[in-house]
């Protein structure tokens, strides 16, 4: 674990803005260290993953915002919500974006607005993999609603990235749609903490030796005749 708070968890984003821009620029910036950091120690590929509580709604609630689909279409019962807490879910959203009238042209204002620090984090650990031409392996509805904003910032961010899987939550299967990103696998998963991604990571491994160790005709010397 690497110690990077930037403050002690996100405000109430129905009663006001989750951080200030400040802080979410910060967060971004912790992404980017933490890439940096993980190739320049050897490492080929990068996994997204998070731990919390709640994020599903501000995943939905940014994912709402850079596909402009309405929040009952991409807010999904994350730990396995009843009926009546479903709903308290998508009015929170709803809420929050009726607040906040967040522009997906500002994407950092987004996520100041409504994001969640491991968002930002997460948009940040994107940015610093694509500039460092280094693949991105993407978790579930969380490392897709930051590679919105990612994708945002800087388009050309969205070349490192690599979806894992597709999750069971509605949103995650909309901002891959938006992403123009096809999942390696689909396994229904809800769990996040990167288990979808570290469960794809074989297949990415064994398609990058497969390009570079697998005899060519040429090489193989086989001829047409």
């Amino acid at each position: 674990l690497l110690p990077r708070k930037v403050r002690p968890g996100t405000a109430d984003l129905t009663a006001g803005p989750a951080m200030t821009r400040e802080e979410a620029v910060a967060a971004i910036e912790v992404g980017i260290e933490t890439a940096r950091d993980l190739v320049a120690a050897g490492n080929k590929a990068l996994l997204t993953g998070e731990m919390g509580i709640a994020n599903t709604t501000v995943s939905a609630a940014l994912i709402s915002v850079f596909t402009g689909a309405d929040p009952s279409e991409v807010t999904g019962r994350g730990t396995g919500i009843n009926d009546e807490t479903h709903a308290r879910k998508v009015d929170v959203v709803r809420r929050a974006l009726e607040l906040h009238q967040p522009d997906p042209e500002d994407p950092i204002g987004v996520l100041a607005a409504i994001g969640g620090l491991e968002h930002a984090a997460i948009v940040g650990l994107l940015l610093g993999g694509a500039s460092l031409r280094t693949p991105v392996i993407l978790d579930g509805v969380s490392a897709g609603a930051a590679a919105l904003v990612a994708r945002a910032i800087a388009p050309e961010a969205l070349s490192a990235c690599i979806a894992g899987h597709r999750s069971a939550e509605p949103g995650h299967v909309a901002a891959l749609n938006k992403l123009g990103l096809r999942p390696l696998v689909d396994l229904d998963l809800r769990l996040g903490e990167g288990t979808g991604a570290l469960l794809a990571l074989p297949l990415v491994q064994s398609a990058a030796r497969a390009m570079h160790e697998v005899a060519t005709f040429d090489s193989a010397g086989v001829t047409e005749k």
